[in-house]
């Protein structure tokens, strides 16, 4: 008897079953996947109806044991990608990481698939998201980050068991079209005067030091002692902390800054910001609006705020400071990167030779150095 019970147990668990829950209009299915029961609404009263449904989730439990396909329940089919992102902050949230930059790289994909179901976003659904950016003028590099923030999410909620798998996202190539956008001293002036005041000296920061956005917009009169400003490890990209002496300008700077740090609260009062840069005593937000005003403004439209860090690059190096100094001072931590920002121009090929020039003449001062007349059976031919 107690045998047969047994085998009664094990072949509904193989085979699942059928039955109805009090207070429900729909008949219900139950089954085991992995040693755990789910039981799933069939969503409606009608047996047949429910026999399918319970014969479709027995085959993909069997397809899941082979290998072929991951088995998707109904607790992953109800999660959608609004959860995935939210997931996503909550953990950059504990990491110390969430920034502005994240922030405002998962509005699009929100607004985009926020509300679908994350089993039911397909590779091809990627791919017309990547169409409609493009169509929409916006870099490869921009889209790449948000896309890379999508993946992250369904990452980590496969990590935490809350989905079996995930679409394939496509990555665009960024080859040849890396930004190479500089500032001439005449064009950041003019763009600063046309931004808010409270942009302007944030805008002069980045183009001294060569400091990213959210770096900037981190510091505390907390990381200011007087004589350095440091940028704490959990505030850099990269996670390695450094520091700037505060001298010249840079000093001048944060002067200014300390002279503003008060300002009226929402109640009437006054008080002072902790933020060396700040909007009421809140951390700078999104200026996207602001900086393409005044870009346009001044006659240079298009103009990146990260054209400043890359102007820093190449004025530390033209003014002859150490690559190895300006990288620490910046915060690169790879070659690549860095020699992508420290762009060489026409200019600076002319300088060259005017300074070896220079150089030669001086230490030899009979030597007159003539233009070369070249055949014109030579030019274009490559020795």
């Amino acid at each position: 008897m107690e045998q047969a019970e047994n085998t009664t147990r094990r072949r509904m668990r193989g085979m699942g079953r059928i039955f109805e829950r009090k207070g429900s209009a729909h008949l219900w299915i139950s089954y085991y996947h992995r040693g755990k029961e789910i039981r799933e609404s069939a969503e409606s009263p009608d047996r047949k109806q429910a026999e399918k449904l319970l014969k479709a989730r027995l085959k993909e439990i069997a397809a899941d044991q082979l290998g072929a396909k991951p088995f998707i329940g109904p607790t992953q089919q109800r999660v959608t990608v609004g959860e995935l992102l939210g997931a996503l902050e909550a953990h950059y949230r504990l990491q110390g990481t969430l920034s502005q930059p994240v922030t405002s790289h998962l509005k699009p994909v929100k607004a985009t698939f926020g509300d679908r179901r994350a089993v039911n976003v397909t590779s091809e659904a990627v791919d017309s998201y990547i169409e409609s950016r493009l169509a929409e003028k916006v870099a490869p590099s921009t889209i790449n980050r948000e896309l890379q923030l999508l993946a992250q999410s369904y990452r980590l909620a496969i990590q935490r068991n809350h989905l079996s798998t995930m679409p394939a996202i496509r990555r665009l190539s960024e080859t040849g079209r890396e930004r190479k956008g500089f500032f001439e001293m005449a064009e950041l002036q003019a763009v600063i005067h046309n931004l808010p005041e409270h942009l302007q000296d944030f805008t002069r920061f980045a183009f001294f030091t060569g400091w990213r956005k959210g770096e900037i917009i981190s510091l505390r009169w907390s990381d200011v002692d007087g004589q350095v400003i440091r940028l704490r490890p959990e505030e850099a990209k990269n996670k390695h902390g450094r520091q700037v002496p505060l001298e010249g300008e840079l000093r001048a700077i944060l002067e200014r800054r300390w002279a503003a740090r008060q300002y009226t609260s929402s109640n009437g009062t006054a008080s002072l910001s902790a933020y060396v840069f700040h909007r009421r005593g809140e951390p700078i937000g999104d200026f996207k609006k602001s900086w393409k005003k005044a870009c346009k403004a001044a006659g240079v439209p298009g103009k990146l705020f990260h054209d400043a860090r890359r102007t820093a690059v190449r004025n530390m190096v033209r003014a002859g400071v150490p690559e190895r100094v300006a990288m620490e001072i910046s915060g690169h931590r790879t070659r690549s990167i860095f020699d992508r920002y420290n762009i060489v121009s026409g200019d600076d090929l002319r300088v060259a030779i005017r300074r070896t020039q220079e150089h030669l003449s001086g230490g030899q001062p009979n030597v007159v150095i003539l233009p070369v007349a070249i055949p014109q059976s030579s030019r274009g031919v490559s020795r």
